[in-house]
């Protein structure tokens, strides 16, 4: 899986727009232009790498002719002590770039680390895990890249992927089965339907009027195995709502095909990597 550079580069320039500005006071005023240095990446934790690509681009959009030598690759496992990446070019323009590589590339492999762990707790199960629209504004194709660095798949990108129908859209038509009935006469073949069901009664609505995948909205592990059970297949089936990794491993033995995790993205631990500057 590989983004968009225009997509990567917009988000790394109104990073450095915001941390810059016109001038960086303390660099641009103490460091000669001419100044070589060569540093170094050092993961201070265990995980699972992810934004190596985007963090060398802050370097590159900043000066082009920095050589940077990355030793592992995004869904590489790094161990606390590695040495993650190596630098040598303008002492001003690295120092620069230093602080917004290392936001991104902290909250992308703390997304990619988060999520690592959660697949492997469904291994042998048939649940994938995946991510949700519970993103930070304007990081999303880097969040979600990151959650399939970590071994997890995407869910939706946008509104426009897939109609879903949560309990507010729901509530607002009047119903499950005019609101799927609704969708099918206006969707063109190739959007799929999702409903999101907060009772088995739900599901069993959802199942009758054709929806294509039916979310169990905050439901507990008996009555997900009742849903699977009633859905025999007809339908994926989704289980959202309060999902950890305490009871993750439950969930996914229910027989469930999806989890989805807000947490992947929306309040993940950043990974702990410094930028080390060797001595001169």
């Amino acid at each position: 899986m590989r983004l968009p550079q225009f997509y990567i580069d917009d988000i790394i320039k109104t990073a450095l727009k915001e941390d810059i500005n016109y001038i960086d006071s303390t660099t641009d005023l103490l460091i000669p232009e001419d100044d070589i240095s060569e540093a170094y990446y050092l993961a201070k934790d265990s995980g699972v790498l992810a934004g190596a690509e985007v963090a060398a681009r802050v370097f590159k959009l900043l000066d082009e002719s920095i050589e940077i030598r990355f030793n592992f690759k995004d869904g590489d496992r790094v161990n606390k002590g590695d040495i993650l990446a190596e630098f040598k070019g303008s002492t001003a323009a690295m120092l620069k770039a230093e602080r917004t590589a290392l936001n991104l590339i902290q909250h992308m492999s703390g997304i990619a680390t988060y999520t690592r762990k959660c697949a492997d707790l469904t291994e042998g199960t048939r649940a994938s895990v995946t991510d949700t629209r519970k993103t930070l504004p304007g990081l999303r194709p880097l969040q979600k890249y990151s959650v399939v660095a970590g071994g997890g798949r995407n869910h939706r990108y946008n509104l426009t992927d897939a109609a879903m129908l949560k309990d507010n859209h729901i509530d607002a038509y009047g119903g499950i089965t005019p609101a799927v009935n609704a969708l099918r006469k206006k969707a063109g073949h190739m959007l799929q339907i999702e409903v999101e069901a907060r009772t088995l009664e739900d599901v069993k609505e959802a199942l009758d009027c054709g929806a294509d995948v039916i979310m169990l909205d905050n439901m507990s592990c008996e009555d997900m195995k009742k849903a699977v059970e009633l859905a025999k297949g007809r339908a994926k089936l989704e289980a959202s709502g309060n999902v950890t990794l305490d009871n993750i491993r439950q969930v996914a033995e229910t027989g469930v095909d999806i989890i989805s995790l807000g947490a992947l993205t929306h309040s993940v631990k950043a990974f702990d990597i410094s930028m080390k500057w060797k001595k001169k």
